[in-house]
């Protein structure tokens, strides 16, 4: 069970995303990030291509927190591209919850390790990341963050996060 707002305690259900929910979504932007400048970033090839690992927690019929992400079979990479939660909904661990369910199918579906960008001046991502076991690659900036110079692009770092995980397997054999 979990708060919502005004202390009522609900389960937390995590669903796939539907259409309608992509379409709240981006509809509703400035909710979840106080503004709507990264709406290239909700690329609907996450619902279209990849929706078979974007979820969303609803509070009714509202979406209150979403996680996009794909699995990358090549490199047995689970990527979290984003994680959001709207922000009458926040501090009471959605995205946590989110990145819970994340790494259980990625572990599942053969990952060996998550990773997730940011850019350096997102202070609350990289507190959230390092909170949830992730470590940051690359050299530290003028400001002592570790990051990957031009990995955007020229001039363009950002941090990246990366999380070894157990396989399914040595979950098994430590039993």
């Amino acid at each position: 069970m979990t708060p919502w707002r005004g202390g009522e305690r609900r389960p937390v259900e995590i669903t796939r995303c539907t259409k309608h929910d992509y379409d709240q979504i981006v509809s509703e932007l400035s909710d979840f990030w106080g503004h709507s400048e990264n709406r290239t970033l909700h690329h609907p090839m996450f619902l279209n291509e990849f929706g078979d690992c974007a979820y969303v927690i609803r509070d009714q019929e509202r979406v209150v927190a979403y996680l996009f992400g794909f699995i990358a079979h090549t490199a047995s990479v689970g990527y979290i591209h984003l994680v959001a939660v709207r922000s009458s909904h926040r501090h009471l661990g959605l995205a946590r919850r989110l990145y819970d369910h994340f790494t259980r199918v990625a572990v599942a579906r053969g990952c060996r390790q998550l990773r997730a960008i940011t850019n350096p001046k997102n202070a609350g991502s990289i507190r959230f990341h390092r909170s949830v076991g992730f470590d940051l690659e690359g050299m530290p900036n003028a400001e002592g963050i570790p990051v990957v110079v031009d990995y955007a692009g020229p001039g363009l770092d950002r941090v990246v996060f990366r999380k070894v995980l157990a396989s399914a397997g040595d979950a098994d054999r430590s039993r």
